[in-house]
């Protein structure tokens, strides 16, 4: 089964807000692992403003449209909804997204934080639509908490959102799972596997999101302690529960941190792991 790479040259010449020009020199740093007979890469397409509009106001789209990285967050949610279908469709087995101005801070009518419109809600609209697809889990290991997100699905009975992040909450398929200001990379990985894998094995999601921010990394704008190698070690966790409920599909969406060196360095071998057969 492939792994799918998603990424756009935009990002060469439009560094993404907040994140900045941490995608730079991508896909080049991905060379060796695109040498894989079952690792293709594929170039961003834009979402259609018709599908924007079922998620956002008018008045939103339009303003995004004047802003200079405007075509960032278009063509990242064209892309989140391409890679989940080409996912659903056993196409591919599972990919990785290289995402710019869209994500989790994005709801209906407001948006903020480098994030200005919804990546996953267009997404898995478009899966259940076209393919009969319904359950899927989001699981969010950004350092802010997801709002757009979980104002996007917080009555999709059919959408486990489980954000890590700075408080503690829980209500039915929305949960929060705070891990302080400070975590280890140890104590992190076992909130992950306490908070997490159960309830995903429980609720036993088509296919798992992953908006993977490494602001929480050591010397990032979110630092809470945590390694670079914490990535890795988190991918591996999550990859083998979605081999184990749902059959291997899962979706990693790059979200925040700035420091280029740490992107450079993880989402190789974050590729390499996705690509790996067990």
């Amino acid at each position: 089964m492939t792994t799918g790479i998603f990424y756009s040259h935009i990002f060469k010449t439009s560094p993404g807000p907040v994140v900045g020009p941490k995608f730079i020199n991508f896909p080049e740093v991905l060379r060796d692992v695109l040498k894989f007979h079952n690792v293709k890469l594929f170039e961003h397409e834009p979402v259609s403003e018709e599908l924007l509009f079922k998620f956002h106001t008018e008045d939103m789209v339009k303003g995004l449209k004047k802003k200079p990285y405007a075509k960032n967050a278009f063509y990242s949610t064209g892309a989140c909804v391409m890679a989940t279908k080409r996912i659903m469709n056993g196409e591919l087995k599972n990919g990785l997204l290289f995402n710019s101005a869209s994500g989790h801070h994005a709801g209906p009518a407001h948006a903020w934080g480098g994030t200005y419109i919804n990546c996953v809600a267009p997404a898995v609209y478009t899966a259940r639509e076209s393919l009969g697809a319904e359950k899927f889990a989001l699981l969010d290991t950004d350092c802010h908490h997801g709002d757009g997100d979980r104002e996007m699905f917080k009555n999709d009975k059919s959408l486990l959102h489980i954000c890590f992040c700075d408080s503690n909450y829980e209500s039915e398929t929305n949960v929060c799972v705070g891990v302080g200001w400070h975590s280890t990379d140890e104590d992190y990985l076992n909130l992950v596997r306490e908070e997490f894998v159960p309830r995903a094995r429980e609720f036993k999601p088509e296919m798992i999101f992953h908006f993977l921010g490494h602001d929480t990394c050591q010397g990032d704008y979110g630092d809470i302690g945590l390694t670079q190698d914490f990535f890795i070690e988190l991918v591996k966790e999550v990859k083998d529960c979605a081999e184990e409920i749902c059959q291997g599909r899962y979706l990693i969406i790059t979200g925040g941190g700035s420091r280029r060196d740490v992107a450079e360095y993880i989402f190789p071998k974050i590729a390499r792991i996705l690509a790996s057969p067990n």
